[in-house]
């Protein structure tokens, strides 16, 4: 492990020489590359720095216990062999996270769509309130949400709903949120007080750039239609709204949000690249199928993730075992304490597949 920190400081140092490089400065590509290959390291160097000072503190200090010393001395330099070693530990165990291989797609803004699934009306209704509880996760993160389409049922449901979340490590966060969300509750339909059981789909998409995915125009088949309301209300008698076909994977992509079509085209193509960026590395990770369900949040789509049970006023995510009595404080949007079991629960199953 420490020739690895070793390397990785070494890089760094690195970085900041060619980063003072003027042919690198006046490259801006070279320059955004390497002052983000820095940033991404920086946190490990400064742990790193840190965890050398404290183990050259801790042989210096396990040195003096060599010496002759008076008794009362003796005392406080054990003590502080003590307290040395446990910083040091929880330093090494710092590190061991840090140098886990970090998934590329961490940093980027997300493309998220959620669908009604069994349940009819209340299946939609609950895709409303899924959709809800992110977005106001997303405003106590700082981040900001745009809806890129919408199919909304007439009590205020949808169908579907698809939107971008843009903030910092927005896909880091939301990425175990692929798959299929369960709701037991009294539904709004219901007259006579009857538990449902319904279930809402969620996929979760990092945003992704031009340059990570190839898409043609050759390629696309572009189409474009009046927009509507919902029930086939129309509600837009211009050609506003696009529809996006990528022919080489069938990949369709609709966006009506806009009054404008250039608007509508631009959101579709966000996701449309989103989308065929998905399908290209899932494929190309085929190999490793076998792996990816170990990982938390990386299996199949259809798969159960999570149960709110309203009456009981519980959470449970089936993957981790997590169950909390918090359901009213998740669906205002309070995710933390669930996000942060899947994050440490992945890290950990990466760490144990390291030292396989």
């Amino acid at each position: 492990m420490i020739d690895r920190l070793q390397a990785v400081e070494d890089r760094y140092e690195r970085l900041n020489e060619l980063l003072s490089d003027p042919d690198i400065v006046n490259d801006p590509k070279k320059l955004r590359d390497y002052s983000k290959e820095q940033s991404n390291i920086q946190e490990t160097v400064e742990v790193y720095r840190e965890y050398k000072d404290i183990r050259e503190q801790y042989q210096d200090a396990k040195a003096m216990l060599e010496e002759k010393l008076d008794a009362d001395m003796r005392e406080m330099v054990k003590e502080e062999v003590t307290e040395l070693e446990s910083t040091m530990t929880e330093l090494e165990e710092r590190l061991k996270i840090l140098l886990i291989p970090k998934d590329p797609n961490d940093d980027k803004n997300v493309i998220m769509e959620i669908r009604g699934a069994a349940g009819g009306e209340e299946a939609a209704l609950f895709a409303g309130s899924l959709y809800r509880m992110y977005s106001r996760y997303a405003e106590m993160q700082g981040w900001k949400t745009e809806v890129i389409e919408t199919n909304a049922t007439g009590l205020g449901g949808f169908k579907e709903i698809i939107f971008m979340i843009n903030g910092t490590g927005a896909y880091s966060k939301l990425k175990f949120e692929n798959g299929a969300h369960r709701v037991q509750r009294v539904p709004e339909t219901e007259s006579g007080g009857r538990i449902h059981t319904s279930t809402a789909t969620v996929v979760v998409l990092p945003e992704t750039e031009d340059v990570e995915v190839e898409i043609h125009d050759k390629d696309i088949r572009f189409d474009t239609y009046a927009s509507s309301g919902a029930g086939g209300q129309s509600v837009n008698t211009t050609m506003s709204a696009v529809r996006l076909t990528h022919i080489p994977t069938g990949i369709v992509v609709t966006c009506q949000d806009e009054k404008s079509q250039h608007k509508n085209r631009d959101k579709a193509m966000k996701v449309l690249r989103a989308r065929v960026y998905d399908k290209f590395q899932s494929e190309a990770q085929a190999e490793y199928d076998q792996n990816r369900k170990l990982a938390v949040g990386t299996g199949d789509r259809s798969e159960r993730i999570r149960t709110y049970n309203f009456p009981q006023n519980r959470v449970t995510d089936h993957r981790i075992g997590l169950t909390i009595q918090k359901l009213d404080q998740v669906m205002e949007g309070k995710l933390d304490e669930v996000i942060e079991a899947l994050v440490i629960e992945d890290q950990t199953s990466k760490l144990q597949r390291e030292g396989e």
